[in-house]
């Protein structure tokens, strides 16, 4: 009887544990991107870079592309640190392809980490695209708490709507092979 009501008790706090986390992950390829406002850069040009003006607030749509990849990483992370030199070699051939330049924009919002922490990291590791500081974990919470590194790819349309085309944990390994990647799954 005993092992009757463990067993029962463990199915219901089972089922129980699902209704209350349904649909809570990482987003999914298909789906808007949740609302993440970040403040508009002080760096002159990542202002120019995103297209945005010089203060306030915007979201992601709002930066001038077709296409925005998000990187979600943390200072401390072992693997974040592994991939940062890929992630500026991804960033150094968009910035060389003249086809690709204008398209593709990339940012890292740092999941936990102060601004003071998101700078340590930027200089340590010669980041030279735009890097943001999810201090509190809202942001972080907006995507289903995913762990780091992760990758979004956002397509913004000329009509202003948007829509996740790339949503995956973990690093590029071959550079190359992620942007084709990239260009192919959000058709430009």
């Amino acid at each position: 009887m005993k092992k009757m009501i463990v067993v029962v008790l463990s199915g219901s706090l089972f089922l129980l544990t699902n209704l209350l986390f349904a649909g809570v992950g990482p987003p999914k390829t298909g789906e808007l991107l949740p609302e993440i406002t970040l403040s508009v850069p002080q760096e002159t040009e990542h202002q120019k870079y995103l297209g945005l003006p010089d203060n306030g607030q915007f979201t992601i749509p709002q930066i001038k592309a077709e296409v925005v990849l998000i990187e979600f990483f943390s200072m401390y992370c072992p693997y974040c640190q592994d991939e940062a030199p890929r992630v500026n070699q991804f960033y150094s051939k968009i910035e060389n392809n003249s086809d690709l330049k204008k398209k593709i924009r990339l940012i890292g919002i740092g999941v936990g980490n102060s601004s003071y922490e998101v700078n340590v990291f930027k200089k340590k590791y010669n980041i030279v695209f735009p890097l943001f500081s999810d201090a509190d974990f809202s942001i972080h919470k907006l995507v289903g708490e995913v762990r780091t590194p992760y990758f979004i790819g956002v397509k913004i349309k000329q009509d202003g709507t948007h829509n996740i085309f790339y949503s995956k944990l973990g690093g590029m390994d071959d550079v190359d092979k992620f942007l084709s990647l990239i260009v192919q799954l959000s058709g430009l």
